[in-house]
């Protein structure tokens, strides 16, 4: 093996994998067999690149090559950059000798297209079956499934991977087709649609016979960049919620755009990565799965886009204050969780301690509640509470003021640490 070529190789391909944050390995379950390599119980080994995006390793693209032209893409056709591909037995080899010296616990395999969507497919699962069969490893192995791929592909690509992940790119069919044109919606949908229904199969298969193999048991995500196109958050929000109940997924990720083109149909961002409406938008992601919001309440016609300044659970809130002030001894769960610098832990421990005693400030600050937000939409056992007959604006301005020390300066910090 010439280990220059290979070092080499994995510089200029792992670099361009970085571009991809669809890669969490939740969810998935198989465990070391046949005293094999690995599994996946204590999920997979993450590192962060330069800009802050958690990723995880051994991340790599399979080519860099691609026969397409995608604006928003460092790997297009048209873009002067070094070329390299991995063979098939090079990705299984560095996959195994990672993680014998543990510097990994599993593999993300993507590509660039090459050829055509099944060839690249074919390639890709040639890694994750030779890693299975003839290594016996059992570790955690995402593959991205490439748009296009048959059905037989995408069902063998399930059984030996525990993710798969079809990258929707650009939100709305209309960008897609502005920026990659040659790329058709319906092939980012059919591989998405097939891995749904061969999930439900396997699942129901697996209450009759225990022995059917595993499909893709920790499911599907896709990806969406954010700031290549003018697509509003309501947009990007609508289509992830779209995504969520037509195709279960597990996880929508939000990739802020990368300035890697001067083509006219891209905006001109400078050296400026939308980090921040990238985190907003993973934040209304989270309200959405785990705090009981609906799409529309936090935006809709009359409000496209959410606030920089604040967060999205705050902005609803300032929008809704009829529904406030929240007796904390008193609310249900639902409200308990709309109500700004309460988060689901806080809301579990202020319905168990409330069985037992009448809670005051002293307690809710014990349980950890941002009370600098908090304090004006809430009341509870005690004489001392915001009686002020603030109006949204106000609210707003004093909630900034107090956290112009703890998190604007952390994030303007953390921010000049990556530039």
């Amino acid at each position: 093996m010439d280990f220059n070529r290979i070092k080499e190789k994995l510089n200029i391909l792992a670099d361009a994998a970085k571009y991809d944050v669809s890669c969490s390995s939740s969810g998935s379950n198989r465990k070391n067999k046949n005293n094999g390599l690995g599994d996946t119980g204590t999920g997979i080994c993450h590192t962060y690149t330069e800009d802050g995006r958690c990723v995880s390793l051994l991340k790599i693209l399979l080519t860099n090559h691609c026969i397409f032209d995608c604006a928003y893409c460092v790997t297009r056709k048209s873009n002067d950059i070094q070329r390299a591909a991995f063979k098939i037995q090079e990705v299984v080899d560095l996959t195994i000798n990672f993680y014998r010296r543990n510097y990994i616990e599993g593999l993300f395999l993507s590509s660039g297209i090459f050829k055509s969507a099944d060839h690249t497919m074919e390639r890709l699962i040639a890694v994750a079956k030779k890693l299975r069969e003839e290594e016996n490893f059992n570790g955690y192995i995402h593959l991205k499934s490439i748009p296009g791929a048959s059905d037989e592909l995408m069902y063998e690509a399930g059984l030996y991977a525990d993710r798969l992940s079809v990258n929707i790119e650009i939100p709305t069919i209309s960008g897609l087709k502005l920026l990659a044109p040659d790329k058709k919606h319906e092939d980012f949908i059919k591989p998405m649609q097939k891995v749904k229904d061969e999930i439900i199969r396997y699942k129901e298969e697996r209450k009759i016979i225990k022995s059917t193999a595993k499909y893709a048991p920790a499911g599907q995500s896709t990806q969406m960049i954010v700031g290549a196109t003018g697509e509003s958050d309501k947009d990007i929000m609508y289509s992830a919620t779209h995504f969520y109940k037509n195709y279960k997924m597990k996880r929508v990720y939000y990739s802020g755009y990368v300035p890697i083109s001067t083509d006219s149909r891209l905006p001109s961002l400078g050296s400026e990565v939308p980090m921040l409406r990238e985190n907003r938008l993973y934040q209304t992601d989270w309200l959405l799965r785990f705090y009981g919001f609906s799409v529309n309440e936090i935006l809709d016609a009359d409000n496209p886009n959410l606030d920089m300044d604040i967060d999205p659970k705050l902005m609803w809130a300032l929008r809704n204050l009829n529904h406030f002030p929240v007796d904390i001894n008193k609310a249900e769960p639902r409200m308990l969780a709309r109500i700004p610098g309460i988060g689901m832990g806080s809301v579990h421990k202020i319905i168990s301690a409330r069985k037992y005693r009448s809670l005051n400030w002293e307690h809710l600050k014990k349980m950890g509640i941002a009370l600098n937000r908090a304090k004006y939409f809430i009341i509870c056992n005690s004489n001392d509470w915001e009686r002020r007959d603030l109006d949204a604006p106000k609210i707003k301005g004093m909630i900034l003021q107090s956290q112009n020390g703890k998190f604007k300066k952390q994030y303007n910090n953390q921010l000049s640490l990556f530039n």
